[in-house]
């Protein structure tokens, strides 16, 4: 389980990086979107995931 925390963890950072990359350069604010929009996703998948594994 240790491993699929930390792909988890992996992820949240490069959609944070995506996001930060997005909402600074004023072209691509579409891009910093879509980074929020897959950190919320990943985040609720990890949840779920952790929840599920601990029954």
């Amino acid at each position: 389980m240790q491993k699929f925390a930390v792909v988890i963890v992996v992820l949240l950072v490069l959609w944070a990086v995506l996001s930060i990359v997005g909402f600074v350069l004023k072209g691509l604010f579409w891009l910093g979107i879509i980074g929020l929009v897959l950190i919320v996703g990943t985040s609720a998948f990890g949840a779920v995931q952790r929840a599920g594994s601990k029954r």
